[in-house]
């Protein structure tokens, strides 16, 4: 079985050191750290991880930007911050990043965290899943488009897209559609690669601007 790869960069050398070794006790393999933006940047340039824990307030460069910066690697982007501001949920999202953790979280809920980003499934800290959605809503509204169908999906395919939309993790879609989290895991792979997108949070942008965020729709 394949050891998930990390990099974790954050200005706090306490909170850097302690993250980097719970994470290597868990069985990730961290393949390295940063104190600044910059430095993140070229690591994950260099080092291509699975998924970067970032830190949002690095000297040199934003989280945000770091993010935009390595936008071109498969490296998930999972953001760990002491901040819960709606500006700075968004601003990481619209950037790129799969999830959005705060700090308060336990070392337990850190650690699913990135099992998830790993899989490429978005998460957030209870309550930002929310404002996430609610700020594709409102994009959606604004932009008021008719359901169009996706020439590239299957049926069960934009189904499974509709369900992607409403922020269902992969266990809770199989279990909805009843069939196994396998076969929703694959479903959701094809659909990135026929779409050339690259994560769920992109998959929920596209859904919306299609005017198929809402299952109700399907109805």
């Amino acid at each position: 079985m394949t050891t998930t790869t990390v990099l974790v960069a954050d200005d706090h050398p306490l909170w850097l050191e302690a993250l980097s070794a719970d994470l290597a006790g868990r069985g990730f393999e961290v393949v390295g750290t940063a104190a600044d933006g910059p430095s993140a940047v070229r690591r994950t340039q260099a080092t291509r991880p699975d998924v970067l824990v970032l830190d949002l307030n690095l000297p040199g460069m934003r989280g945000d930007e770091v993010c935009q910066a390595i936008s071109d690697l498969d490296t998930h982007v999972l953001i760990l911050s002491a901040s819960g501001e709606e500006a700075d949920v968004l601003a990481a999202v619209k950037a790129g990043a799969m999830g959005y953790v705060v700090k308060s979280a336990s070392s337990d809920e850190i650690v699913e965290a990135v099992v998830a980003t790993a899989r490429g499934e978005a998460v957030f800290t209870p309550g930002l899943a929310g404002l996430v959605l609610g700020e594709f809503r409102q994009m959606r509204q604004q932009a008021a488009p008719e359901a169009t169908p996706v020439p590239e999906l299957t049926a069960r395919e934009t189904e499974i897209l509709r369900f992607v939309a409403t922020g269902l993790t992969s266990k809770e879609i199989a279990a909805q559609l009843v069939i196994s989290h396998r076969t929703v895991q694959n479903h959701v792979q094809n659909i990135l690669g026929k779409l050339h997108l690259h994560n769920r949070v992109e998959l929920t942008r596209f859904a919306f601007e299609r005017g198929l965020g809402s299952v109700d729709d399907a109805q």
